[in-house]
């Protein structure tokens, strides 16, 4: 019978909070919950090894890799696993973060354990469940005018370099963007170098990801 149950996964280094959200999963008809660590590198010790969860409860603060660069890692190597961040953190910079870098949801710690499985079956169904105090900071912050928005951090890159990262975002070779801009190949090397500098990166898939991210 457990193998048509939901597989769901924890990782949360508060060992009470964790043992308990686990024994609830493992009372549920149709869900399991085998796998609980403190640290993302555990979890992953387990996925490469096939053991795959439906659904992760991610905390946010771990030792180690965070959640949400873990969450990264998960959803770069396996996207169909479904995660929902699960923390005391209800700061906007980290709730959209997480949003941003694949979350299926956002609950904060105080959350029943009936709703945080309330939770994972609106995930299941393909939902984005998250707290009301969360839900309240999404709504304020795509309803405010937009001149109230989070402005984008100065990257300090020229108009010209931003056009080129739009480029890198849409996938375009440095031909491809050599002719959309009405440049050179060589032009767009040598801006492209100085956009790694002013970023601080090493890579065209370092950049394509902070514009993804709303950095620059």
């Amino acid at each position: 019978m457990s193998a048509s149950k939901k597989q769901i996964a924890i990782v949360e280094d508060n060992v009470k909070i964790r043992d308990l959200i686990q024994q609830f999963l493992n009372m549920q008809a149709d869900m399991e919950c085998r796998n609980a660590f403190s640290s993302v590198e555990n979890l992953l010790a387990v996925m490469r090894e096939g053991d795959m969860p439906d659904i992760v409860l991610m905390d946010i603060d771990l030792e180690g890799m965070s959640g949400i660069d873990g969450m990264k890692l998960i959803k770069s190597k396996y996207p169909e696993v479904e995660i929902i961040m699960l923390t005391v953190y209800h700061d906007s910079h980290k709730i959209f973060n997480s949003l941003r870098s694949g979350a299926s949801g956002y609950l904060l710690k105080h959350t029943s354990l009936p709703e945080i499985k309330d939770a994972i079956d609106v995930v299941l169904q393909g939902g984005a469940p998250m707290s009301p105090q969360i839900a309240r900071k999404v709504i304020t912050h795509f309803s405010e005018p937009a001149g109230k928005e989070e402005e984008k951090p100065d990257s300090g890159l020229t108009m010209r370099e931003q056009e080129i990262v739009v480029g890198l975002v849409d996938g375009l070779s440095y031909k491809m963007i050599a002719d959309r801009m009405d440049i050179s190949i060589d032009t767009v090397r040598a801006h492209i170098r100085n956009i790694y500098k002013k970023l601080h990166v090493n890579s065209k898939a370092e950049v394509i990801a902070k514009s993804l991210r709303g950095e620059i």
